[in-house]
């Protein structure tokens, strides 16, 4: 099931509508390292990306355009870039060197130093305090996208000041009134489909991690980390003050940003690096850059500009202490006998259960040691998510299926124990009683500690603890104990994370997890590092040792888990090279079999992962019909440590840009996959030793199986203005496996094998029979349906439509289809729709209402969630919110017979509030 579940996550998130992969800013011309973003929670791991479809395509420009409208892979390379006709005369450009290079005028060479105000501005979208005719000023942008250090196309300026408890930033941007693209939107939904402004702030000075700020034309909030070859993780959230408005020559944007809120690094002649941007989504998304970024440079930060002046800065500690509530009443369908206690005869059709009101009391605390350290600590804290995770695909998967971490109290900090081999994942810790968490900095050094006490291994669930306890009662003296032994008890987590900046841009760092529960015991460590070679060069690496202790180790020749000790190794390496146009990057990636990360998410052992790629970048013309063109070349061969080949592929994608954000993209790919059977379970032995044979996993006489394939992508995107937007993927891939595993009751198997075997269980041919001794008679051969993998033809569409009529009201519609057929039966083996609806009132800021309604054909299975919210800050929120979860003629979750009409499942009210309070003493 573990490989084909990564294959729908990289279509998932790297499909051209993709939009939540949106970065905050320019990374001329630096693409992702790797065709998969290297981060501790991998989004489409590249072992596999190449046998679902085209990977996520490095860019010119990553990060210049939030996806909106093209996205990333299978298709979608690069940011749609596009544009307007410019003025020429809006920045005075000094005379370049070669094409897109620009001589920094003095007053940008040099660190700019930023005035102390004694009086703070008041927020009101207005530039009229005296504090901004003292503050310094930023102005005299550049275009950097579709332009290349080109005038843009609307003037902006910036000013920025402080006082000895805060920064404040202030944004003036020209444009025609009537034309800006701003609605009321949602906190961190600004980059999709807003004008923008923005400010990264690299406050050590670091040139490896920035604070991303951002702000629509009303001020609200987007907030990221960039790390500099990783993008940016916009899930942080900081605690500022901003206002917008618009005005009759553009918009106005003020900002109050805690120190308290930051860790930084002060004093005399202490420098942060900053880089500010300024987004016009309706000129194809313009980006305009108050320091040039050259094309000829991989990365962003170490092309900013720097600050300097915050002397006597107030020395405060802050303490936020973060109290939660949850009242929820639940009602379930249930079992209406306990399992194994129902009388001879009886049908079970469950009944519906409405529980008492349950509260749920948390709490969390940070405490800022100093402007480098934080500690965080979570009692019991409210893990419950608000909205569910994205329905993906889960059909005809053989490895598992990778979910973004969403809870504040492990978001914190995330982005210091990201690794490329995901061995830390924090959702793996499911429901803690107690975490306590360090992160901070000292000198060149980065570090993090997190400890938690988890109770989601042992949280049973009302069936499974039934079955436990009256196993245990069944349970004879002498016999060991079932499952019941691991009843309500928790798990121990550690996660040790330490990384060292060495020289201008070079990195390298350790890591060391533990994870402790009953019969499962598991300890990894490992190093990494990334070094820039040159201007345009990246090497990066990491090796990874893991020892386990656990009950689950699969033995294929004894056909059953096994208890015992093992070690494994994982590793990564990369060597990367990108310029203006031409780019061009190995990667290698592998894990042995024994390797487990139990703290991290891992997608396949016994694999090595060898891909080289390829791409050129036509130079835009931003007054062109066709805007610019992408071509890669991604080719990769996979195989165990055995030195059996599992895959390999070559696949080669175009897509044009044109003007009003339009761009259409195809790719072919060339590909082979091999299964082994141990791979799926049992392998086949021969009769020795007084032993029997062993069946193998496979039906036949062929342990393995293996196809050659001819996959075709076809996809594009369209946002003429901001009220309607689409975007679409269509794939066809020839030659797919169908692994056998079946669809459930509806999709029943369709193999050679599993057809005689159901048609012989018709015809009673293989019910029990006893000779004349009374010993049962084993049924003939056709009764044993073992898998038959096949081959077959697979269609995948994926399509989203976006509308909103006002600046308030916003609404999608997504679909998502997935239907295989088989070659050697003409049957097929499933046909999957996912439809999911959303749509969100925002009636300030603030305050939203929001209907999200999922359909999932396979199980027939609706499930609708709306919700009320009110978020003022992070950390205060409140939210009212009602669940439901529905079957519509389906098969009845506890017995075989199919259920017409509407049943329900489960239905949840809920209200979830928290506050923050931030306390601050000292200096």
């Amino acid at each position: 099931m573990r490989i084909k579940a990564l294959f729908v996550l990289a279509f998932v998130l790297s499909c051209p509508f993709a939009v939540a992969a949106q970065a905050a800013g320019p990374t001329a011309p630096a693409p992702a390292t790797t065709p998969t973003p290297a981060t501790s929670a991998p989004v489409a791991e590249k072992k596999n990306s190449a046998v679902q479809g085209p990977p996520v395509a490095p860019v010119p420009n990553p990060g210049t355009q939030p996806l909106s409208t093209v996205g990333t892979s299978a298709g979608a390379v690069t940011p749609e870039r596009g544009t307007t006709p410019v003025s020429e005369s809006s920045v005075p450009l000094m005379p370049a060197a070669k094409k897109g290079s620009v001589a920094l005028p003095p007053e940008k060479a040099a660190p700019v130093r930023i005035p102390r105000v004694e009086r703070p501005p008041v927020l009101d979208g207005k530039l009229d305090d005296d504090i901004w005719r003292q503050a310094a000023v930023l102005k005299d942008f550049y275009q950097i996208s579709p332009g290349d250090n080109i005038a843009p196309s609307l003037q902006t300026e910036v000013y920025m000041a402080y006082d000895a408890r805060t920064l404040y930033i202030a944004f003036h941007a020209s444009d025609e009134p009537g034309k800006v693209r701003a609605t009321v939107a949602k906190r961190d939904e600004v980059l999709a489909n807003e004008d923008s402004v923005r400010v990264l702030l690299d406050t050590f000075n670091d040139r490896r991690k920035a604070y991303v700020l951002a702000f629509n034309p009303f001020g609200i909030q987007q907030d990221g980390i960039r790390t500099e070859g990783q993008g940016v993780d916009f899930s942080f959230d900081l605690v500022m003050e901003s206002k917008g408005a618009l005005t009759s020559d553009g918009y106005v944007v003020e900002a109050a940003i805690p120190f308290k809120s930051l860790k930084y690094e002060s004093g005399k002649d202490k420098q942060w690096g900053l880089q500010v941007f300024r987004q016009i989504q309706r000129f194809n998304n313009e980006t305009d850059s108050w320091m040039p970024i050259s094309r000829d440079i991989n990365g962003l930060l170490n092309q900013a500009g720097h600050i300097t002046g915050f002397e006597n800065i107030s020395t405060e500690r802050t303490i936020d202490l973060i109290p939660s509530l949850t009242v929820s009443e639940e009602g379930r369908r249930v079992r209406t006998c306990p399992p194994g206690s129902c009388p001879p005869g009886f049908v079970e059709t469950g009944r519906f259960v409405n529980q008492p009101i349950k509260l749920d009391p948390g709490f969390t605390g940070k405490f800022a040691i100093s402007p480098t350290m934080t500690l965080d600590l979570a009692l019991n804290p409210d893990f419950a998510q608000v909205e569910a995770d994205q329905l993906v695909v889960t059909t005809n998967q053989r490895f598992p299926i990778f979910f973004p971490e969403r809870r504040p109290f492990f978001l914190e900090g995330i982005e210091i124990f990201q690794t490329t081999l995901g061995v830390v994942n924090t959702r793996t810790i499911v429901d803690p009683d107690i975490a306590l968490k360090l992160t901070g900095r000292r000198g060149p050094n980065t570090y993090g500690f997190l400890v938690a006490s988890d109770n989601g291994p042992g949280n049973f669930s009302e069936d499974d603890r039934t079955l436990a306890i009256q196993a245990e009662e069944r349970r004879r003296p002498g016999e060991p104990q079932g499952a019941i032994r691991f009843l309500d008890k928790n798990a121990f987590v550690g996660v040790f994370r330490l990384n060292r900046n060495v020289g201008r841009e070079n990195t390298i760092g350790a890591v060391a997890t533990t994870y402790q529960f009953k019969e499962r015991h598991n300890q990894t460590g490992g190093i990494d590092g990334r070094f820039k070679l040159a201007p345009q060069t990246t090497v990066s690496f990491s090796l990874v040792g893991t020892t386990s202790h656990r009950n689950d180790f699969y033995n294929p020749d004894l056909d059953r888990d096994e208890l015992r000790t093992g070690r494994g190794l994982g590793y990564t390496a990369a060597y990367s090279h990108f310029g203006r146009n031409f780019g061009y990057e190995y990667y290698s990636e592998g894990n042995t079999n024994d390797y487990r990360a139990d703290v991290g998410f891992t997608s396949r052992t016994n694999t090595n992962f060898h891909s080289f790629y390829t791409s050129y970048n036509t130079t835009p013309k931003p007054k062109a019909t066709l805007i610019n063109w992408h071509v890669h070349n991604f080719s990769f061969i996979s195989h165990d440590f055995q030195g059996r080949s599992q895959a390999w592929e070559s696949e080669t994608n175009f897509q044009w840009f044109f003007q009003k954000q339009f761009n259409i993209g195809a790719a072919y790919e060339y590909a082979y996959e091999r299964l082994v059977e141990e791979e799926f379970g049992a392998r086949r032995l021969p009769a020795q030793n007084g032993r029997p044979a062993q069946r193998g996993a496979f039906a036949g006489e062929d342990s393995e199986r293996s196809s050659r394939k001819n996959h075709y992508f076809f996809f594009g995107g369209y946002r003429p203005n901001k009220k309607y937007s689409f975007n679409w993927r269509a794939v066809y891939r020839d030659g797919h496996f169908d692994f056998d595993f079946g669809a459930g009751r509806r999709f029943p198997r369709v193999s050679p094998v599993a057809l005689a075997a159901r048609e012989a269980r018709a015809q009673r041919l293989c019910d029990e029979e006893l000779d004349e001794n009374g010993n049962e008679i084993p049924p003939p051969a056709v009764c044993f349906d073992p898998l038959d993998p096949g081959r077959g033809g697979l269609f995948e569409f994926r399509g989203t439509f976006a509308y909103q009529p006002t600046n308030a009201l916003r609404s999608t519609l997504d679909y998502t289809k997935s239907r295989l057929r088989r070659y050697d039966t003409d049957l097929v083996a499933f046909d999957v729709n996912l439809v999911s609806w959303r749509t969100t009132y925002q009636f300030t800021r603030f305050l939203f209402a929001r209907a999200r309604i999922d359909y999932e054909s396979l199980p027939r299975r609706a499930r609708g969630q709306f919700l009320l919210g009110y978020t003022p800050n992070p950390g205060t929120a409140f939210y009212a919110g009602y669940n439901d979860d529905t079957q519509i003629s389906a098969f009845s979750p506890f017995g075989r017979q199919l259920e017409p009409g509407f049943r329900r499942n489960g239905r949840t009210f809920f209200i979830k509030m928290s506050y923050l309070f931030r306390r601050s003493f000292g200096g």
